[in-house]
């Protein structure tokens, strides 16, 4: 059992999508203080704010390992939301500083869960499959 430059890739998108998922569940809860009115939309999206950039350049750089490591499943599966994650970046809102939301809409992906498996499982067969 070796562990090769493609478990290595893995093993950093394991940690990666674990980090994205904690972004998402602060998202829900913040938008869940939206919904029972604990906190105003302006101060949520500041909040929020600043974690969708970190969150899309670990997108990015963890697909980009797979383009290195050449693992064309996880790179067909990542390249699209990474392409979503540039679009929507440059289509949104004008705003003053870095961030997607805005107080008058905000959205929640859930493409991450599935992604946390696929890569613990892509993961452990990379290192048992490899001599």
């Amino acid at each position: 059992m070796a562990f090769t430059f493609a478990a290595f890739c893995y093993l950093i998108a394991l940690i990666a999508v674990a980090f994205c998922i904690f972004f998402a569940i602060y998202t829900v809860i913040c938008i869940d203080e939206l919904k029972t009115d604990y906190k105003n939309p302006i101060e949520q999206c500041r909040n929020l704010n600043q974690l969708v950039l970190p969150e899309y350049i670990i997108h990015a750089v963890f697909t980009f390992l797979f383009l290195c490591s050449w693992q064309p499943f996880s790179l067909l599966i990542n390249t699209p939301l990474v392409a979503f994650h540039a679009m929507s970046y440059v289509r949104r809102p004008v705003m003053t500083g870095p961030g997607i939301y805005d107080p008058t809409r905000i959205l929640n992906p859930g493409f991450l869960p599935p992604l946390l498996y696929h890569y613990l499982y892509a993961m452990i067969y990379t290192l048992v499959t490899t001599s």
